[in-house]
Parts: C-alpha cells; structure tokens; sequence
C-alpha cells in the first residue's frame, strides 16, 4: 500500500540572478513498510526534499500526500498536528532536550499530544535501544550512540506511519553506526513504520529496499543513473 507520494514537488530559492531550484518537479512515492535511501552529493537537493517530505518547509509548488492527506493543504496549526502525529524525525545532531533524562525525551512526544505514555510499550522501545540502564542519564551522561539511540526511541514513541532520518549516525564512529542503522531497521521492522534516509555512506544505503539518488533537484530512481 502506498504511504507517500509527490506529485511535481518543486522548491525555487531566490529570484532572477539568485534563483535556485533546489528541486525540480520531483514524483515519487513509498510504499508502507518499505526503508528507502536518498543519496546525493552536498546541495543535491536531497535536505530540501527531507524536509518537505516532513512538512517543515513550505512548496514553491506540488503536493506531498501521506496517507492520502495532502499535508500542505491544511494550516499550520493542522500540519503541526499531522507531523506530531504521523512523523518521527530523526537528525545528525540528536536535538535531544539537555535537562531531560533518556526516558523523558523519548516520552516528549507523547506529552506534547498530551497523551499518556504506554509504558509497556516505552519500555519495550527502551529494552531494544539497550537505554534500560541509561534511562535516567541526561543526555550529557551518554555517548554519541546512546543519544541516537535516544533520538530513535523519541522517533518512535508516537508510532508514526514514516520516520525521516536525515544522516543518523552521520556523528558517529564506525561500530556505533552499524549498531544505529541494525537497531534502527529492526525496529522499524517489528513496528511496522516506513523509513526514508538521507546518507551520504553507500554502505547503509545497500542495506534500503530501494535506493533513489538526487542531482541538481532531480530525482532518479533505480535504473535511471545511466542519466547521470
């Protein structure tokens, strides 16, 4: 079934002599369950997409639909909603909260919807992150890859349909990235989620159910690199 799908996703930077088309009328789309990696070199236009995918920036035009909800025809206030609700984000930089411990940023989310946390659940998500004994660690407390891992619990704490994950273990030495990415597709697996990943590391991206690559704003799809 398909989870997502843009129809001529276009974002313009600029005008006239500063104009920048940082993606040109891209079509694409997932399929639920499905771990996709983007690939492209530095201002390939594979960010832009991210976040667009994520609703936090705004088409010059196109659409982005999720689950069959055309995410940039609602307000801000409803696409704030949505995104809380149907996306994890998961960044290079953790973003985690400094004065919160390890549970309560991967319990944030849920707080926010002012919703109770499932604690069943939540410690499950704890026990596969290998953070059961790092719970009440603030994040200056853990190393790089217990803070990613942190970030993936905090991804996942609301059960999204998609998690967005812009180079996760980018920071992270070798042994801890391949920890990252196996715990990472683990638990997107046993939950059911779809996995969209920019990378820039060719190694993660082989282990995608499909690999699509961005150059100058175009997307090209498995078969097409002969175009590049």
């Amino acid at each position: 079934m398909e989870i997502l799908k843009t129809v001529d996703l276009t974002k313009t930077y600029g005008s006239a002599e500063t104009k920048v088309e940082a993606l040109k009328r891209v079509n694409f789309s997932v399929q639920q369950g499905e771990f996709v990696a983007i690939v492209g070199a530095s201002g390939s236009g594979k960010s832009s997409l991210l976040h667009l995918l994520g609703g936090v920036d705004q088409p010059t035009s196109g659409q982005v639909i999720i689950d069959g909800t055309d995410i940039y025809s609602k307000n801000e206030a409803e696409l704030a909603l949505f995104r809380r609700r149907k996306i994890g984000f998961i960044f290079q930089s953790y973003n985690l909260i400094p004065v919160l411990t390890a549970e309560e940023n991967i319990h944030l989310p849920m707080l926010l919807e002012n919703k109770k946390v499932d604690k069943t659940y939540a410690s499950e998500l704890m026990d596969i992150l290998g953070l059961t004994g790092r719970k009440h660690h603030l994040p200056s407390e853990m190393s790089g890859g217990q803070q990613q891992r942190t970030a993936i619990g905090r991804a996942l704490i609301n059960k999204p349909s998609i998690i967005l994950a812009d180079e996760p273990s980018g920071n992270l030495d070798s042994r801890s990235s391949k920890e990252i990415m196996e715990l990472l597709t683990f638990s997107v697996k046993k939950y059911h989620q779809t996995l969209i990943m920019i990378t820039h590391d060719l190694n993660i991206a082989k282990t995608a159910d499909r690999v699509v690559t961005i150059k100058d704003g175009v997307l090209y799809q498995p078969g097409e690199v002969s175009k590049l």
